[in-house]
């Protein structure tokens, strides 16, 4: 089941700063340009890291999809936007920049 856009809007609605971009027919959350969660099946995994962990401590684990490493399911918290953005803020305060993009080699004309 893919997610609804009107889950997206819900979820960046409750969290302040947050931006969405679709990714194999899901969606990857962003604040300061660091992936922070991702939107599954209409729910919101978390990545589970200790600054998230010791905010939502009631959150289950569960993998956003087949083969991936658990996160915090954090459903839950939508209704505690605060603590969810202050969740999502620690979150990406120790996570690293991505890593830029090698350029692509130009085409010659000619």
């Amino acid at each position: 089941m893919a997610t609804r856009p009107e889950t997206v809007a819900t979820i960046l609605d409750a969290l302040p700063g947050t931006s969405a971009r679709k990714m194999f027919g899901e969606y990857a959350l962003y604040l300061d340009g660091k992936v922070v969660a991702l939107i599954c099946d209409d729910s919101l995994f978390v990545k589970d890291l200790p600054p998230a962990r010791s905010l939502l401590p009631d959150a289950p684990l569960a993998p956003p999809y087949p083969g991936a490493k658990p996160h915090l399911v954090a459903d839950g918290w939508l209704d505690d936007p605060e603590t969810l953005a202050t969740a999502i803020g620690a979150l990406a305060a120790v996570l690293p920049l991505p890593k830029p993009k090698a350029a692509k080699p130009s085409a010659k004309k000619g």
